[in-house]
């Protein structure tokens, strides 16, 4: 179930974002749901297992399952947009490297991100992004919703307790 966004005009041809997408949640829906509002095109990064051990994340899934469980979210809740999924092996991905990206969507736990990215494309000569920042989605308890609350059974993916 997608959740009302207000209606904001597109005003980047190409924007980017990225998470683990281990266990995909309300959060996750939310986020990018931002960014097929503001963005013509999303980069969508996802890190690799490797990259997600060197971070010290545990998830359950691998990166094939991840991404494929993120493809069939897109397909069936954001059907006619235009996206692509990329590998992350390191922070920011394609955000680093490509000049046409103008924007970063993160989320407000993130939003450091972008003076990082900033700071690392300017010394590429790249110009630097907007930074959208989304609210977090918090469950029913206040707290956020995440993949660890999630795989540790205490909500579900919509942010309902479950104990």
């Amino acid at each position: 179930m997608l959740l009302h966004v207000q209606k904001l005009v597109r005003k980047y041809k190409v924007v980017a974002m990225g998470g683990t997408f281990d266990m995909i949640h309300k959060g996750h829906i939310v986020l990018l749901q931002h960014a097929f509002v503001v963005g013509e095109f999303v980069i969508i990064g996802v890190p690799s297992d490797k990259f997600v051990a060197n971070l010290g994340k545990n998830i359950k899934n691998d990166y094939n399952t991840r991404v494929a469980n993120l493809t069939r979210l897109l397909q069936t809740s954001f059907p006619n947009r235009k996206y692509d999924i990329r590998q992350l092996n390191e922070d920011f991905g394609p955000a680093l490297y490509t000049k046409e990206v103008q924007a970063l969507v993160v989320s407000t736990e993130t939003e450091n991100k972008g003076a990082i990215l900033n700071k690392a494309r300017a010394e590429k000569g790249l110009p630097a992004v907007d930074v959208v920042t989304v609210d977090l989605v918090l469950a029913h308890d206040g707290k956020r919703i995440s993949s660890t609350r999630i795989r540790n059974s205490e909500i579900d993916s919509e942010g309902n307790l479950l104990k």
